[in-house]
């Protein structure tokens, strides 16, 4: 074999063997106290039906892990032992196997059961048995924990563990492999297969793996006649088997690490130990979760997390000469890098080199790579200017010292080889070379021009003579030249030839044909512009704070970028297109790849961070590069990070949204099992006085803990927006039915079920319709009885006040006819009088008046008889009434009765009586004490409700009267009585006298007015 291709073998194996070792760390995420775990042995794992990780460890306690953060459980929160070598979920509740017995957590309160240390756990057909340190126990409810008594040498052992193929137990002792039918006394097969020291055991189609700690893995066949007694040498010193990944066997162990066998073909097919990124060698067990990842517990190095990806990740473990990566660039040559302030990488099918560093450049940072065709390197550094790097072909000569052929005695021929090598020759260009200034910030390379971008100096382009040492045809680009932003940030090639440049203020332009066009301002507001991409006929501008634009490049009007969902942060560091015209964005969160439709409408966004295998995290500005074969490579603060979408990636599972507490004013709902009482029937009853509920669910995603949404409703009102908050208040609640209900989304927005949980607020009695029914009928009752005897009493008292009513109008009735009597009998004695005066000196006259007299006496004893009379009656005795005072009278004198209403006066009803006082006093103390020929008007009208009635006359007044009556005038008597007839019946101030004037001084007579109620004969 010549020495060329031994070589290139050599490379080819170390080139498989970096790469190999580089996929496999690239899969391993250490978990460990830095991040929280409480000690860094852990015995055992297990998951939840929520997702939660939960870990057992040596001196730590009980932990559980939701993908980010851990809550604790130890010793002073009621753990048995904070030494904890196995768990199993049993229903709802924890089991816990400690150095000093069994734990049982349901909820958060722990039940403690003393015995022995506890191994493993079981459940088998609904019961559950514990392999200790001296035989098997079984746990019941009503019983604790109690000792299955089996074989002497069974009930002393150590049992390790416990596999069940379908017919019989496989139990691994310290004292050999038992075969059993049952686990319990009156088993009928209890035989020892081996007698070596078995750590663990599992059933995978058909076969018993048993591993015995010094001497390999006992493989036996369960449905053959015989078992056999197939061994594999390695691996030895075995704590645990897992079945993953379909037909693979992971065997832990404490020496070495895991062991991966093939469980169909038992050919070994990959380890897993400090050669590829464990740090101890002491592996206690592995599972996969519900998302596919399968997690390693180890004692002393935490727990791993070992996936799947896209990604191989290189950092300073790993050949690096330091994590941060600034730059990168796709050569002719392979991936060339800028690390850390340490110069320069180089990543070849060969593996990582480490290119010598100019002493010249010692701590300084490249910002910038890029090479020309001729495979020259050229670097931008910070404060040193470019470091062009020319690149030359030389031959090596290499001796074979095989010996050929012995021609002479003592003599050998040897051969030589030659191989080609290439070596770089280092030039730095600065500003004492021509440079506008010596921080660069983009290189680019046009056919044979080269461009610079520097920090805040302009654009520079040129030629460089590296023979000569100098700048050739350069031109700078500065204000002068139109640039009116020079703090650039990122410059690239586009269409057309043009050169595009962005600045720190927002600002974009290019260079065409030596000429400056600035667009300026272009997203109208102060945003930095990191990074500026092509892509058919596009532009795409990556900000800092404010995502990503686009615009056609045939009229530049810039619009954001939008879809159902937005890129995972707005600060973009840096862009690419893959082959498959994806969009990725690097930023301080890792990078998204971002799906485009034909309108450049985001259609979907995937999101890789650290739980996704993009392990350097925060991005460099513009770090990123595609190699020939398509793969991505990204720069970050924590490594140098490949993708390749050629490899499927995994898929994600349907979110599960879970209820981890309901409280009632402040307290947690213990007695129930939240999530079997969710989509149920159940309903959750509650007192009138418990308004106050607080519902806590979660959604757990061990690969992205922190990009969980949550929604929320109550009854059928309007979800809540998505938001991260997975707790809800709710206070002040009607009583009745009520359901509360929440669904979450994961960071593909692949919604979960709809989760409900339903409870009843029971109404105070007092608000219960059969309480209110009661109260109602006793509130009729007593209004009704009060209303009866209210009833009673008003009758009583009407009748009481009725019969004083009456009598009171029977009393009423006799004073007046006693005042009428009082009036007649002064009436008839003033007549009689004038008789007598008469019978002497006029008998004819006299005769008259007594005729008139007798027909008014007859009138007057009729209408005594009666309470009312007629209107036209009250006038015809009032007519006789003044002729007989007309007959008897000293001088004579005229009267006028008259009637204005639209009453017929036979109609209208008044007292009788009531209007011949007023008359008498007219007549007798007016009209015939007067100086003048008398007049007497009596007259009535009605309104409304009175009848109203006026009697005038022109006397000498009534107030020159009343001064000269005498003591014995029984005149002032009928005017009294009348007064009160009145008043009881028209009320006070009903009756009114006043004097006429002439002209306001001399008296022309009285005038007396009254009224009373008008009443009708209908």
């Amino acid at each position: 074999m010549n020495l060329n291709r031994q070589i290139y073998i050599f490379s080819f194996l170390l080139c498989c063997t970096i790469y190999s070792i580089n996929a496999q760390n690239n899969r391993l995420w250490a978990f460990t106290l830095e991040d929280g775990l409480p000690q860094s042995q852990v015995y055992d794992m297990v998951q939840d039906e929520m997702g939660y990780l939960w870990l057992g460890t040596q001196g730590g306690g009980l932990c559980r892990f939701n993908g980010e953060e851990f809550k604790i459980w130890n010793e002073s929160d009621g753990l048995q032992s904070n030494y904890i070598h196995a768990l199993n979920f049993v229903n709802d509740s924890l089991f816990i196997g400690t150095k000093r017995g069994l734990s049982i957590k349901t909820k958060n309160k722990f039940i403690n059961l003393e015995g022995p240390r506890i191994n493993k756990i079981y459940r088998f057909e609904n019961k559950t048995y514990l392999a200790t340190n001296v035989g098997i126990y079984q746990y019941t409810k009503e019983l604790g924990l109690s000792k299955v008594k089996l074989n002497p040498k069974i009930n002393t052992s150590i049992i390790n563990d416990i596999a069940f193929d379908g017919k019989l137990f496989w139990v691994a002792t310290s004292k050999g492999l038992w075969k059993l039918n049952a686990i319990k006394k009156s088993a009928s097969i209890k035989e020892r297969h081996s007698a070596h020291h078995f750590t663990a055991a599992v059933f995978y189609r058909n076969k018993i793996f048993a591993a015995a700690r010094e001497e390999g893995i006992l493989v036996l066949n369960t449905n053959a006649r015989s078992y056999g007694n197939k061994w594999l040498s390695q691996p030895l010193r075995v704590n645990n088997i897992s079945i993953h990944n379909l037909n693979e066997l992971w065997f832990s162990t404490d020496n070495e690490g895991i062991t991966i066998i093939d469980g169909d073909t038992r050919l070994h097919k990959k380890k897993i130990n400090r050669k590829n990124g464990l740090t101890v060698s002491h592996v206690r067990k592995s599972i996969v979760d519900q998302q596919s990842n399968i997690w390693i517990a180890t004692s002393g190095g935490g727990f791993y997390k070992y996936f799947q990806n896209n990604f191989m990740h290189y950092d300073q473990n790993t050949g690096l000469k330091g994590n941060r990566v600034y730059a990168i660039h796709t050569a002719r040559d392979g991936i060339w890098a800028s690390n850390s302030e340490t110069g320069l990488i180089k990543i070849d099918s060969t593996g990582i080199h480490h290119i010598p560093q100019d002493d010249r450049l010692a701590e300084v940072k490249i910002r910038t790579i890029t090479s020309d065709n001729s495979g020259n390197i050229w670097a931008g550094t910070e404060g040193k200017g470019i470091l062009f790097k020319q690149r030359k072909q030389i031959d090596t000569i290499i001796v074979d010292s095989t010996i050929i052929k012995r021609q002479k005695k003592d003599s050998i021929i040897l051969k030589f080889d030659t191989i080609p090598k290439t070596v770089y020759t280092n030039h730095i260009l600065d500003s004492d070379d021509g440079l506008p200034s010596d921080w660069i910030r983009t290189i680019l390379v046009d056919k044979s021009l080269i461009w610079a971008a520097s920090y805040s100096s302009g654009i520079i382009r040129f030629k460089y003579d590296p023979a000569r040492k100098r700048l050739l045809s350069s031109k700078k680009f500065n204000r002068k030249s139109g640039i009116k932003d020079l703090q650039i940030r990122h410059m690239t090639k586009g269409p057309k030839g043009k050169i595009w440049y962005a600045t720190q203020n927002g600002h974009l332009g290019y260079i065409k044909n030596n000429r400056v066009k600035h667009l300026g301002n272009i997203l109208n507001q102060k945003t930095a512009i990191s990074t500026i991409l092509f892509h058919d006929d596009k532009i795409f501008i990556g900000t800092a704070g404010r995502g990503i634009w686009w615009s056609d490049l045939d009229k530049i009007v810039i619009k954001k970028l939008k879809g159902r969902k937005k890129p995972y942060s707005d600060n973009i560091y840096q862009m690419i297109f893959d082959d498959q015209g994806n969009l990725w964005a690097g930023s301080e969160r890792g990078v998204d790849k971002i799906e485009l439709n034909q309108f450049n409408d985001i259609v979907d966004i995937y999101h890789y961070g650290r739980n996704d295998g993009f392990l350097g995290i925060e991005t460099h500005l513009n770090a990123v590069t595609k190699d020939q074969e398509g793969n991505l490579w990204f720069g970050a603060i924590y490594g140098l990070t490949e993708y390749k979408p050629t490899v499927t990636t995994k898929t994600t599972i349907k979110p599960k949204l879970f209820f981890e507490d309901v409280e009632v004013a402040y307290r947690s709902v213990d007695s129930i099992n939240l999530n079997s009482w969710a989509n149920s029937d159940h309903v959750l009853r509650l007192k009138p006085n418990q308004t106050e509920l607080s519902f806590s669910y979660k959604t757990i995603d061990l690969d992205h803990p922190n990009d969980i949404q949550y929604r929320f409703r109550l009854n059928n009102s309007e979800w809540s927006p998505w938001s991260s908050e997975s707790k809800q208040n709710l206070a002040g609640l009607a009583y009745g039915s009520h359901y509360f209900s929440a669904q979450s989304r994961n960071y593909r927005w692949e919604e979960s079920d709809l989760t409900t949980f339903r409870f009843f607020i029971d109404s105070p009695i007092y608000e219960k319709a059969w309480f209110q029914l009661a109260v109602l009928a006793a509130i009729l009752l007593l209004v009704g009885g009060y209303a009866l005897s209210y009833i009673r009493r008003v009758k009583q008292k009407n009748k009481v006040e009725q019969e004083r009513l009456q009598m009171q109008n029977h009393l009423l009735s006799l004073e007046q006819k006693a005042l009428r009597l009082q009036m007649n009998p002064h009436f008839i004695f003033n007549v009689l009088n004038g008789i007598k005066a008469m019978g002497t000196s006029n008998p004819l006259k006299m005769n008259n008046t007594i005729n008139t007299f007798a027909t008014l006496l007859r009138e007057t004893l009729y209408n005594s008889r009666k309470d009312y009379i007629t209107l036209d009656q009250e006038i015809q005795t009032l007519k006789h009434y003044i002729e007989i005072e007309k007959l008897m009278a000293s001088k004579p004198f005229t009267y006028e009765i008259s009637i204005d209403t639209d009453f017929d006066p036979e109609e209208i009803l008044i007292p009788p009586m009531l209007i011949q006082p007023f008359v008498e006093n007219a007549v007798r103390h007016g009209i015939l004490k007067g100086s003048r020929d008398g007049e007497l008007k009596v007259l009535f009208h009605t309104t409304e409700d009175f009848l109203h009635c006026t009697v005038k006359d022109n006397g000498q007044g009534i107030f020159q009267s009343q001064k000269a009556k005498t003591n014995t005038d029984h005149q002032s008597m009928a005017l009294t009585v009348t007064r009160e007839r009145l008043e009881s019946i028209s009320g006070e101030d009903s009756l009114q006298i006043e004097e006429i004037m002439n002209n306001g001084k001399t008296v022309a007579g009285t005038q007396i007015a009254f009224k009373i109620p008008l009443e009708t004969d209908y």
